[in-house]
């Protein structure tokens, strides 16, 4: 009896296992389908307009983002027709459509008011600093700058032209930071299929118990009382 009960409480562990197993396995799967390589690219990094972050011979991931998606400090990948010489460029994302950009030395740069920290930026003290600015965004676009700004051909370059912004639809993609956040699907995924593997090592191991259970009673004599 306790052998029976034994292979029943195994099976019900399989039959909560296998099914919790493959829905994490198919929905980390699915993640990264929806997140590989068809919607990626990759790219190499050829001026130095983004310095230190990215030098030459860089290469970067590139995933492909909505419009909505886009935020402050995000590099992009953008192609602007008749600027950067007709070539993909990797910029920063400074100003979204409504925002005031302001660089009063052409150094520090502030947003609707309040300066940002730039820890990325390249410090050049014998480079001249740049021309002061003053602009307001417009909407649906965005102000690009690169993170060496001696040298950027960015947003700057093209104030007389609705603000130096581009279209927010000029983005092709946004640099993807390689982190640990990135390989939870693949973390998932490798969870889900230990559980329906142990699943199905539970309903095997429950089987042969019953199996066993229904031999011993069937091979064990009838009852014959004394009286």
């Amino acid at each position: 009896m306790q052998s029976r009960r034994a292979g029943r409480g195994l099976r019900v562990a399989a039959w909560v296992l296998v099914p919790l197993g493959l829905v994490l396995l198919l929905g980390a799967a699915a993640r990264t389908v929806r997140t590989g390589v068809l919607d990626r690219e990759r790219i190499t990094v050829a001026g130095d307009a983004m310095r230190p972050t990215y030098p030459p011979g860089e290469q970067l991931t590139i995933e492909r983002v909505g419009e909505d998606e886009i935020r402050r400090g995000d590099v992009v990948l953008v192609s602007v027709p008749g600027r950067y010489g007709g070539a993909p460029a990797v910029q920063r994302v400074i100003g979204l459509g409504g925002d005031r950009v302001v660089s009063r030395d052409g150094r520090r740069v502030t947003v609707n008011g309040k300066e940002i920290d730039e820890p990325y930026v390249k410090r050049d003290r014998l480079a001249s600093a740049g021309a002061p600015y003053d602009v307001t965004v417009p909407e649906g676009r965005l102000f690009l700058l690169g993170d060496h700004r001696a040298v950027a051909n960015d947003s700057r370059s093209s104030l007389s032209e609705q603000s130096g912004s581009i279209a927010a639809s000029d983005v092709r993609g946004r640099v993807r930071t390689e982190s640990a956040t990135a390989l939870w699907p693949l973390a998932l995924g490798a969870f889900g299929a230990l559980l329906a593997l142990t699943g199905v090592g539970l309903g095997i191991g429950g089987h042969l118990t019953g199996r066993r259970s229904r031999s011993a009673d069937a091979a064990a004599p009838p009852w014959t009382g004394r009286p």
